[in-house]
């Protein structure tokens, strides 16, 4: 694992979140994106070199909304940037860890995410991500 990616925190209305974060952090967020396949609305704040995601069900049935319904709004994961999800989850499932997903889906921010099961992990969500190049990245 290379660095901690973002901290993910679940919460009931982007909207209303966007304008107290904004607040809080003294700027607004610098990408909104739905995650069709994750069941979210999604915002991220950068902070230094660190990022804030924050997830809006757009589902009552999706993973957030089951999330809120049984702990309330909070911190929901913890992301790690992995250099190559595809070997980094094949070692942790070597490891014993339980993977969420047996491939890697496409995440917000532009990634490819794979979650491992909070029962393995001390009770804390943890996501892989690996950046997706796009094709003028890969002509550097």
């Amino acid at each position: 694992m290379l660095k901690i990616e973002h901290i993910g925190i679940a919460v009931k209305d982007i909207s209303a979140s966007n304008d107290l974060f904004s607040k809080l952090f003294g700027k607004v967020p610098y990408k909104l994106e739905r995650v069709e396949s994750e069941g979210v609305s999604t915002s991220f704040f950068m902070i230094g070199d660190s990022k804030i995601e924050l997830l809006e069900a757009t589902s009552p049935d999706s993973p957030i909304a089951k999330f809120i319904e049984k702990k309330g709004e909070g911190i929901h994961h913890i992301a790690f940037e992995v250099a190559d999800i595809d070997a980094e989850m094949k070692r942790l499932q070597a490891e014993g860890f339980t993977l969420l997903s047996d491939i890697p889906k496409k995440g917000a921010d532009n990634k490819r995410i794979c979650f491992l099961h909070p029962k393995g992990t001390n009770g804390v969500l943890i996501e892989l991500c690996q950046s997706v190049r796009t094709p003028s990245e890969e002509m550097k």
